[in-house]
């Protein structure tokens, strides 16, 4: 491949990675209505029986959607001579089969869902988010393959937070439905996104061509995909399994700080999912040529924009977490120590997130054993810690802190391993770290600190932006060079073009 192509591929990369994070900012912006809703309407016991329950929902629809999220781009890219559309169908149709055995075994058995035992029949209806999730999950990835991440923000930044958070308000007037608005209003919003995903899709693919299904094909899918499946649970899953943990070993109202805190620092986390769409394809292009020094090159870039992103957003929400969590309510505040520790937990699996998006091709295998481990290692530790504030007399959000600790440490030795083994397969190093991080964090957690000393209005309306404008300063004139300022120019010409110019 020339510098020309590889320059391509990184401005494809750059593009839907700009793509995403206006949707990040836009999700943003939904997002912070449903908390706060959520805090202020609904009591901690509903919003952490909601949250138990979306654990359960969510990962059961990831493993349904049979990894076609980062399985599909491989699929189509193999499938020459195929109508595309057959393909996406054939992965449809299959998690429509799984999901929809998961939603009638759930509906019969809802005690996974609610171990507290409370819930009510509204609530149970949550299950019919399963095959809409699934489904959604593989019209994006479809649209993806495109190079259409446009259809993602749409979607997921836009439709669906704030399709939840205004029926999460008007729910909850409604005498009939003010105990299970939380579960009706994210059930109607997995539905709207996978109206707005199906529409683009059906523009762009059409209807299939001749497609019945093929039950042995579709086995082979199905056995072919059981790896990535799992790898993209078991990521995901690290994510939810401390809630899960909580559930069992705190009381509501621990998990429902843990799960607003969580709601608040998965924001940085969007930023890893904004280049996965767009990095599948990518790679999948440079191993069919097996280009590894180019996907060793776009590992390590993407890598590093994820992380410098991610860190500067971390501050802006960690060091005035008090004020933020108190926005939801007074009775989260509580939870600014979990917030701490789960922002810190974003920056640390930036690493393990684009080595992984490697890996699911080139050693399926031994990445899903990684991540095996890793999930174990937290879920171990989860216990351990929770157990430690047990015996020493702590609080529930003690427990809540406790969690995300353990979400962290696992996640940072994820990251090391995974890097590594990415490195020896690759032929070359893997490294995202730059120590112009350490001199941009430095002068904004000073000015954070001083923005804690201003009232909690100020602290918030001044206080963040002069957080993020300090660290984006020094980290664009100390730690970006003119590689990494391709991810913020609308138009990007290969080398030898702009020589030719």
């Amino acid at each position: 491949m020339s510098a020309a192509d590889s320059d391509e591929d990184l401005s494809t990369i750059a593009k839907g990675g700009r793509q995403n994070f206006l949707g990040f900012l836009l999700r943003l912006v939904a997002r912070l209505p449903f908390l706060f809703i959520a805090g202020r309407l609904y009591g901690m016991d509903t919003v952490g029986r909601f949250a138990s329950a979306l654990v359960v929902i969510e990962l059961v629809a990831l493993v349904c959607s049979m990894g076609e999220k980062r399985g599909l781009a491989q699929r189509i890219t193999d499938g020459e001579g195929e109508h595309p559309a057959n393909l996406v169908f054939d992965g449809m149709l299959l998690a429509l089969i799984f999901s929809g055995i998961a939603a009638a075994f759930f509906w019969l058995v809802p005690a996974p869902m609610f171990p507290s035992g409370q819930y009510t029949e509204l609530d149970r209806l949550i299950v019919l988010a399963i095959p809409a999730y699934a489904l959604t999950e593989i019209v994006l990835a479809a649209q993806a393959y495109k190079h259409d991440i446009a259809t993602t923000v749409r979607a997921r930044a836009i439709v669906e937070p704030w399709t939840i958070s205004i029926l999460a308000g008007v729910y909850f007037f409604i005498p009939a439905t003010s105990e299970s608005g939380l579960s009706l209003a994210y059930l109607t919003s997995i539905y709207a996104g996978l109206a707005v995903g199906l529409w683009s899709f059906l523009r762009s693919y059409g209807l299939p061509k001749d497609w019945r299904p093929k039950p042995r094909y579709m086995g082979k899918i199905t056995l072919r995909a059981l790896p990535l499946a799992t790898a993209d649970a078991i990521e995901w899953g690290t994510r939810r399994v401390d809630i899960f943990i909580l559930g069992l070993f705190a009381a509501p109202a621990a998990v429902a700080v843990y799960y607003m805190a969580q709601q608040i620092a998965s924001l940085p986390q969007k930023l890893k999912t904004s280049f996965e769409p767009i990095l599948g394809p990518v790679i999948t292009k440079n191993l069919k040529i097996k280009n590894y020094a180019a996907i060793a090159k776009q590992v390590c870039q993407v890598g590093f924009w994820i992380i410098a992103a991610q860190a500067g957003i971390a501050l802006a929400l960690g060091v005035p977490g008090e004020a933020i969590m108190g926005l939801i309510g007074p009775d989260y505040v509580g939870g600014t120590g979990a917030l701490a520790f789960l922002l810190a937990a974003e920056v640390v699996a930036a690493t393990a997130v684009v080595s992984e998006a490697v890996l699911v091709y080139v050693a399926r295998v031994r990445n899903l054993w990684i991540s095996i481990g890793t999930i174990a290692l937290q879920a171990v530790l989860t216990i351990v810690l929770i157990e430690a504030m047990v015996a020493g007399g702590y609080g529930e959000p003690f427990k809540a802190a406790a969690a995300a600790i353990a979400l962290m440490t696992a996640l940072g030795i994820a990251s090391l391993i995974k890097a590594f083994l990415l490195s020896r397969i690759l032929g070359h190093r893997i490294n995202n770290w730059r120590w112009p991080l350490v001199w941009a964090t430095a002068p904004a957690v000073v000015v954070g600190y001083l923005a804690t000393l201003l009232p909690e209005w100020a602290e918030l309306l001044f206080g963040i932006p002069a957080i993020l404008a300090t660290y984006g300063f020094v980290i664009w004139h100390r730690g970006f060079g003119p590689e990494d300022r391709v991810l913020f120019r609308r138009n990007v010409a290969p080398q030898g073009e702009e020589a030719e110019a």
